[in-house]
């Protein structure tokens, strides 16, 4: 067994090198043990040395298709894989019982192809069964010196089968670690899309909204343009602080320095910001959560809304923590409607379903309402569906897909 030990040894070191998966191939070198059956037929040292001929022929080409068929679990348990098995074993027994000697070596074939073709955990009972059988033919046919033959059946079964199950399991432990490998880059892809979005798309806004303010104010008050210009200056600063942060994947959010920049945002564009907080402090994942929410809903009031108001309110009771973004846009201030499923929208949905969380949004009593829950201490698990905000047809689940806003 040692040359089926040297091929397959090195998948074990899988994590180092990528080795070739076996197959058919590696179990046909040891059809060299019916070398010496095959030399006393053309000595004449065979009786009936066609039934012989036609016997070895028989064999080879059973083992051959039980060898090449033990490699794929669908052929493997074919039955007609074991039909060649039985077939394999009765032409063993025959031949074996006929001629003696160089013959008996054909049982451990039998048990290299047996261990092959069945596995665990059925071997176990199956390499007994063969090791006697084979333990009994050659005791009847040489005498208590067959024993040898009956410890080779069944060790070169079970070896078999161990070194074959092994490899299986390396090159699945394999693939697993590249689909978990395949799955990170896919999340981390996933990450920095969705921090880019929320952290260029507000940024981009307030600039726009701030620039267009500085505008105006320059021709009657260059005081005030100076401050909207030394804004735009401090947020592009900040966006470029948290843009390295996002990069490197250590962004944390601030909640309270979310609502302070959605203050000065909204008052830039002309909308006046309430904002109303209360309850217990919330865990830093939470504020984090609630942050994102924060500036994705304002950067939608400040380029859709066409709003004069927008309330910030936030809630909590030691256990939830509420927020909600309302506003009394009508939605027209960039000639389009205002929708509920955007990129933006969607993306948060997602994180917060993650983080056990729900987030609505849909139009409600003249405005438009953005709706977010949360653990108070949010943890990673399983989350909650994402569902409207109330009983009617226009509160749409932003996780469902509709529209960009």
């Amino acid at each position: 067994m040692a040359w089926l030990f040297k091929h397959h040894g090195t998948s074990c070191a899988g994590a180092r090198e990528e080795t070739r998966a076996p197959n058919g191939y590696s179990l046909l070198p040891w059809l060299l043990l019916g070398l010496g059956s095959l030399s006393n037929l053309f000595r004449g040292e065979t009786a009936d040395p066609l039934i012989g001929g036609l016997g070895l022929l028989a064999f080879n080409s059973l083992y051959v298709y039980v060898a090449f068929r033990s490699f794929a679990k669908e052929t493997r348990e074919a039955p007609s894989t074991r039909v060649a098995l039985v077939l394999m074993t009765g032409v063993t027994c025959a031949l074996a019982l006929a001629y003696g000697g160089t013959w008996l070596l054909f049982f451990p074939l039998l048990g290299l192809a047996t261990g092959a073709a069945v596995r665990f955990p059925h071997l176990r009972l199956t390499g007994a069964a063969l090791g006697v059988l084979a333990g009994a033919v050659a005791v009847s046919r040489d005498g208590w010196g067959g024993l040898g033959i009956a410890y080779a059946t069944w060790i070169s079964t079970m070896v078999t089968a161990a070194i074959l199950s092994l490899s299986d399991a390396v090159r699945q432990l394999r693939a697993a670690r590249e689909e978990l490998a395949h799955r990170a880059v896919e999340q981390e892809r996933l990450r920095f899309s969705r921090d880019l979005h929320d952290l260029l798309g507000h940024t981009l806004s307030v600039i726009v909204v701030k620039a267009e303010a500085a505008r105006r104010l320059t021709t009657r008050d260059v005081d005030a343009a100076q401050a909207q210009l030394a804004d735009i200056e401090s947020v592009g600063r900040q966006a470029l602080t948290e843009i390295r942060e996002a990069v490197t994947g250590y962004r944390k959010g601030s909640l309270s320095r979310e609502i302070d920049g959605a203050v000065s945002a909204l008052r830039a564009a002309g909308v006046e910001p309430v904002v109303r907080r209360s309850g217990p402090p919330l865990a830093p994942q939470t504020e984090a959560l609630l942050g994102w929410v924060v500036r994705e809903a304002v950067t939608n009031v400040v380029r859709h809304s066409d709003a004069n108001r927008c309330e910030i309110t936030v809630t909590g009771d030691g256990e939830r923590a509420r927020l909600t973004v309302t506003d009394d846009g009508r939605g027209t201030g960039t000639g389009r409607p205002r929708t509920t499923g955007g990129t933006g929208l969607r993306g948060l949905a997602e994180r917060l379903t993650t983080a056990g969380g729900a987030l609505t949004a849909g139009p409600e009593r003249g405005g438009f309402t953005v709706t977010a829950d949360l653990p108070a201490d949010v943890t990673e698990g399983p989350g909650h569906v994402v569902r409207p905000v109330g009983p009617g047809d226009d509160a749409v689940p932003v996780a469902a897909g509709p529209p960009a806003r």
